[in-house]
Protein backbone atom coordinates (compact mmCIF):
# COMPACT_ATOMS: atom_id res chain seq x y z
CA UNK A 1 0.00 0.00 0.00
CA UNK A 2 1.28 3.44 -0.96
CA UNK A 3 0.15 6.63 0.78
CA UNK A 4 1.30 10.20 0.24
CA UNK A 5 2.50 12.17 3.27
CA UNK A 6 3.01 15.93 3.29
CA UNK A 7 6.75 16.56 3.37
CA UNK A 8 6.59 19.76 5.41
CA UNK A 9 3.67 18.97 7.71
CA UNK A 10 3.22 15.18 7.99
CA UNK A 11 -0.40 14.33 8.73
CA UNK A 12 -0.65 12.76 12.23
CA UNK A 13 -3.30 10.29 11.03
CA UNK A 14 -0.99 8.93 8.33
CA UNK A 15 1.99 8.78 10.70
CA UNK A 16 -0.16 6.88 13.21
CA UNK A 17 -1.13 4.45 10.43
CA UNK A 18 2.55 3.82 9.67
CA UNK A 19 3.38 3.34 13.35
CA UNK A 20 0.59 0.75 13.67
CA UNK A 21 2.11 -1.16 10.74
CA UNK A 22 5.55 -1.06 12.38
CA UNK A 23 4.20 -2.17 15.75
CA UNK A 24 2.64 -5.27 14.26
CA UNK A 25 6.07 -6.32 12.95
CA UNK A 26 5.92 -5.30 9.30
CA UNK A 27 8.46 -3.45 7.14
CA UNK A 28 7.77 -0.09 5.50
CA UNK A 29 9.54 2.22 3.05
CA UNK A 30 9.88 5.83 4.13
CA UNK A 31 11.55 9.05 2.92
CA UNK A 32 14.74 10.51 4.39
CA UNK A 33 16.98 13.47 3.64
CA UNK A 34 19.31 11.16 1.70
CA UNK A 35 17.42 8.32 -0.04
CA UNK A 36 14.36 6.21 0.72
CA UNK A 37 14.82 3.75 3.55
CA UNK A 38 13.35 0.37 4.41
CA UNK A 39 12.68 0.06 8.11
CA UNK A 40 11.02 -1.88 10.91
CA UNK A 41 10.47 -1.56 14.63
CA UNK A 42 13.64 -2.13 16.66
CA UNK A 43 11.70 -4.47 18.97
CA UNK A 44 10.30 -6.66 16.18
CA UNK A 45 12.31 -9.84 15.59
CA UNK A 46 9.95 -10.71 12.74
CA UNK A 47 10.44 -7.32 11.11
CA UNK A 48 14.23 -7.48 11.40
CA UNK A 49 14.33 -10.95 9.87
CA UNK A 50 12.05 -9.78 7.06
CA UNK A 51 14.31 -6.79 6.41
CA UNK A 52 17.36 -9.04 6.05
CA UNK A 53 15.43 -11.36 3.77
CA UNK A 54 14.05 -8.60 1.53
CA UNK A 55 17.47 -7.09 0.93
CA UNK A 56 19.29 -10.41 0.70
CA UNK A 57 21.68 -9.35 3.44
CA UNK A 58 24.11 -11.67 5.19
CA UNK A 59 23.28 -12.59 8.77
CA UNK A 60 24.77 -9.95 11.06
CA UNK A 61 25.38 -7.43 8.27
CA UNK A 62 25.28 -3.90 9.64
CA UNK A 63 21.93 -2.12 9.67
CA UNK A 64 21.41 1.43 10.88
CA UNK A 65 19.34 2.66 13.79
CA UNK A 66 17.27 5.70 12.86
CA UNK A 67 16.75 7.49 16.18
CA UNK A 68 14.17 10.11 17.16
CA UNK A 69 16.73 12.37 18.86
CA UNK A 70 20.44 12.54 19.65
CA UNK A 71 19.63 11.78 23.31
CA UNK A 72 18.33 8.35 22.25
CA UNK A 73 21.64 7.30 20.73
CA UNK A 74 23.40 6.81 24.08
CA UNK A 75 21.20 3.82 24.92
CA UNK A 76 22.45 1.83 21.94
CA UNK A 77 25.94 3.25 21.36
CA UNK A 78 28.86 4.44 23.46
CA UNK A 79 29.28 8.15 22.70
CA UNK A 80 32.54 9.75 23.78
CA UNK A 81 32.77 13.54 24.16
CA UNK A 82 34.59 14.04 20.84
CA UNK A 83 32.01 11.92 18.98
CA UNK A 84 29.14 13.79 20.63
CA UNK A 85 30.54 17.15 19.53
CA UNK A 86 30.70 15.94 15.90
CA UNK A 87 27.19 14.55 15.98
CA UNK A 88 25.69 17.56 17.74
CA UNK A 89 27.11 19.73 14.97
CA UNK A 90 25.79 17.63 12.09
CA UNK A 91 22.53 16.07 13.28
CA UNK A 92 19.83 15.94 12.21
CA UNK A 93 21.27 15.50 8.74
CA UNK A 94 22.30 13.04 6.00
CA UNK A 95 24.94 11.19 8.02
CA UNK A 96 25.36 7.69 9.41
CA UNK A 97 27.76 7.43 12.33
CA UNK A 98 29.43 4.17 13.34
CA UNK A 99 29.87 3.93 17.11
CA UNK A 100 30.75 1.22 19.65
CA UNK A 101 27.59 -0.75 20.47
CA UNK A 102 26.09 -1.21 23.93
CA UNK A 103 24.43 -4.36 25.23
CA UNK A 104 21.03 -2.76 24.66
CA UNK A 105 21.21 -3.90 21.02
CA UNK A 106 18.47 -6.54 20.53
CA UNK A 107 19.85 -10.07 20.50
CA UNK A 108 18.68 -10.71 16.92
CA UNK A 109 20.95 -7.87 15.76
CA UNK A 110 23.91 -8.36 18.07
CA UNK A 111 25.73 -11.26 16.35
CA UNK A 112 28.92 -10.45 18.31
CA UNK A 113 28.66 -6.95 16.88
CA UNK A 114 31.00 -4.35 18.35
CA UNK A 115 29.67 -1.33 16.45
CA UNK A 116 26.32 0.10 15.40
CA UNK A 117 25.34 2.65 12.74
CA UNK A 118 23.08 5.48 13.90
CA UNK A 119 21.13 8.09 11.92
CA UNK A 120 18.90 11.08 12.66
CA UNK A 121 17.64 12.28 9.27
CA UNK A 122 16.28 15.81 8.98
CA UNK A 123 13.29 14.89 6.79
CA UNK A 124 10.09 15.87 8.66
CA UNK A 125 8.37 12.58 7.83
CA UNK A 126 11.22 10.54 9.32
CA UNK A 127 11.31 12.74 12.43
CA UNK A 128 7.54 12.43 12.90
CA UNK A 129 7.64 8.67 12.37
CA UNK A 130 10.41 7.92 14.87
CA UNK A 131 9.00 10.36 17.42
CA UNK A 132 5.56 8.74 17.22
CA UNK A 133 7.04 5.24 17.45
CA UNK A 134 9.11 6.32 20.44
CA UNK A 135 12.14 4.19 19.62
CA UNK A 136 14.54 3.66 16.71
CA UNK A 137 13.79 2.12 13.38
CA UNK A 138 16.11 -0.61 12.18
CA UNK A 139 16.84 0.56 8.68
CA UNK A 140 18.64 0.06 5.40
CA UNK A 141 18.48 1.89 2.09
CA UNK A 142 15.86 1.12 -0.54
CA UNK A 143 18.34 -0.19 -3.07
CA UNK A 144 18.98 -3.15 -5.33
CA UNK A 145 22.20 -4.68 -6.57
CA UNK A 146 23.70 -3.37 -9.79
CA UNK A 147 24.11 -5.50 -12.89
CA UNK A 148 27.74 -6.20 -11.95
CA UNK A 149 29.60 -6.03 -8.60
CA UNK A 150 31.50 -2.99 -9.92
CA UNK A 151 28.24 -1.07 -10.39
CA UNK A 152 27.46 -0.99 -6.68
CA UNK A 153 23.91 -0.62 -5.34
CA UNK A 154 21.22 1.23 -7.27
CA UNK A 155 19.19 3.49 -5.01
CA UNK A 156 15.49 3.59 -5.84
CA UNK A 157 13.91 7.06 -5.93
CA UNK A 158 10.41 6.25 -7.24
CA UNK A 159 8.01 5.07 -4.49
CA UNK A 160 6.04 3.00 -7.00
CA UNK A 161 9.20 1.22 -8.14
CA UNK A 162 10.09 0.56 -4.49
CA UNK A 163 6.64 -0.97 -4.01
CA UNK A 164 7.15 -3.15 -7.10
CA UNK A 165 10.70 -4.24 -6.24
CA UNK A 166 9.83 -5.10 -2.64
CA UNK A 167 6.34 -6.63 -2.72
CA UNK A 168 6.74 -7.78 0.92
CA UNK A 169 6.47 -4.16 2.10
CA UNK A 170 3.32 -3.46 4.08
CA UNK A 171 3.42 0.28 3.41
CA UNK A 172 5.30 2.84 1.32
CA UNK A 173 5.26 6.46 2.47
CA UNK A 174 5.47 8.66 -0.60
CA UNK A 175 6.74 12.19 0.03
CA UNK A 176 8.68 15.06 -1.52
CA UNK A 177 12.17 16.43 -0.78
CA UNK A 178 13.85 13.02 -0.73
CA UNK A 179 17.52 13.03 -1.63
CA UNK A 180 19.15 11.17 -4.51
CA UNK A 181 22.40 10.36 -2.71
CA UNK A 182 22.90 7.98 0.24
CA UNK A 183 24.10 9.27 3.60
CA UNK A 184 27.72 10.03 4.34
CA UNK A 185 29.12 7.33 6.64
CA UNK A 186 31.65 8.34 9.30
CA UNK A 187 33.27 5.91 11.73
CA UNK A 188 33.52 7.49 15.19
CA UNK A 189 34.40 4.27 17.00
CA UNK A 190 38.12 5.05 17.15
CA UNK A 191 40.31 7.92 18.28
CA UNK A 192 39.79 9.93 15.07
CA UNK A 193 36.83 10.23 12.68
CA UNK A 194 37.22 8.04 9.59
CA UNK A 195 35.28 8.66 6.38
CA UNK A 196 33.80 5.33 5.26
CA UNK A 197 31.56 6.62 2.46
CA UNK A 198 31.18 10.10 1.05
CA UNK A 199 27.53 10.77 0.35
CA UNK A 200 24.96 13.51 0.82
CA UNK A 201 26.57 15.12 3.86
CA UNK A 202 29.58 17.49 3.45
CA UNK A 203 32.88 16.21 4.88
CA UNK A 204 34.97 19.40 4.82
CA UNK A 205 35.21 19.32 8.62
CA UNK A 206 37.29 16.11 8.54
Amino acid sequence: MLIHVNAKHPEPRKIAQAVAVLERGDVIAYPTDSVYGLGCDLLSKRGIEALYRMKGLREGQLLSFVCPDIADIARYAIVQDAAFRVMRRLLPGPYTFILPATKEIPRVLRMKRKTVGVRIPSHPVTRALTSALGRPLVSTSASVSGDTPEDGPQFLIDPREIEERFPELALVLDSEHVGLTPSTVIDLSGDEPVLVREGAGPVDFL
